[in-house]
């Protein structure tokens, strides 16, 4: 499979501080790409080198095979972006901006027609005659993600796209990316971790203009070999809690007011089978036990804290 972008040591420098440090990346075409870290991280700034907006102070960037501190506009037409505070005009329907967006690429006046009904309608705005300036903030951004869609890019660039939405917002603009999976190629920024978990096949962690990891997800999640049970007595969690920390598949143990023990593991097959054991041995009820696999977060604040040592 190709790649849609290549970044190659890309170093940014504003006024003396390095922004980005050697920044390496690659997004498959045809993937939902998550590009995820703090406020500050870099992120913007990364995007704003891959859209021709800002240049290097040295690195590659290619999109679509294309070095983007060479190539001319016809590379650019094939990119879709949507910024982190999108510019909308609230005085049109989003049927006329549509259009206007349209004409900026050249669209041919039948086929922007097509286009512009199918994205709205894809977008839950088909039939919606309010102006822009009485949209919810979800409207607006499904909007925006629909603009950048009209000239049909082979990647699609959204910087922060569910940044201060409600959850009903965060819901259908989550939604709407993943209805185009495999359409087009999608780098997804944002420093929300559950936004990246639910839609993204790859993901690269970045945190002080450096790119911590880079994998699919499930990788990720299985390099870092970690596992996490919770579970729930009836008595003496603290004393069991430190029966557990002993074990040689304890990472963490943390215990909490109500019996609840949460423990970080290496070996959850072991500790399966040894925490019933102890339990036994204590004398206590076991009221609640599940197991399962670090999440996203857990992955992400270990990397970032790891980073910051």
């Amino acid at each position: 499979m190709s790649a849609a972008l290549e970044v190659s040591e890309l170093k940014k420098v504003y006024k003396g501080k390095r922004v980005l440090d050697g920044v390496n990346l690659t997004v498959e075409e045809g993937s939902v790409f998550g590009f995820l870290g703090p406020n500050g991280a870099g992120k913007t700034t990364t995007l704003r080198v891959v859209t021709g907006l800002a240049r290097p102070t040295s690195g590659v960037v290619r999109v679509l095979g294309h070095d983007v501190s060479t190539t001319g506009n016809a590379v650019r037409a094939q990119l879709g972006f949507l910024p982190d505070v999108p510019a909308l005009y609230h005085w049109m329907t989003a049927t006329e901006f549509m259009h206007f967006a349209g004409d900026l690429f050249g669209l041919e006046h039948r086929v922007l027609t097509q286009r512009t009904a199918m994205l709205l309608d894809t977008a839950g705005l088909g039939g919606v005659k309010t102006r822009i300036g009485g949209y919810s903030r979800g409207m607006r951004q499904r909007l925006g993600i629909a603009q950048a869609l009209v000239n049909a890019p082979r990647l699609l660039l959204l910087d922060e796209p569910t940044s201060a939405l409600d959850p009903i917002g965060r819901k259908d603009v989550l939604e709407l990316i993943d209805s185009f999976r495999g359409r087009t190629t999608i780098f997804f920024s944002t420093h929300i971790l559950g936004d990246v978990e639910r839609v993204c096949d790859s993901v690269a962690v970045l945190d002080r203009g450096r790119v911590l990891t880079h994998a699919p997800i499930h990788e990720l999640k299985a390099r870092h070999g970690r596992h996490k049970i919770v579970m729930e007595v009836t008595e003496g969690a603290d004393k069991l809690a430190m029966a557990i920390a002993e074990r040689p598949w304890a990472v963490t143990v943390v215990s909490g007011a109500t019996g609840s023990i949460e423990v970080t593991v290496t070996d959850v097959h072991s500790a399966e089978h040894d925490i019933p054991r102890l339990v036994a041995a204590q004398d206590t009820g076991l009221v609640r036990f599940e197991a399962g696999e670090m999440g996203l977060e857990e992955v992400f604040v270990d990397l970032v804290g790891q980073a910051g040592l």
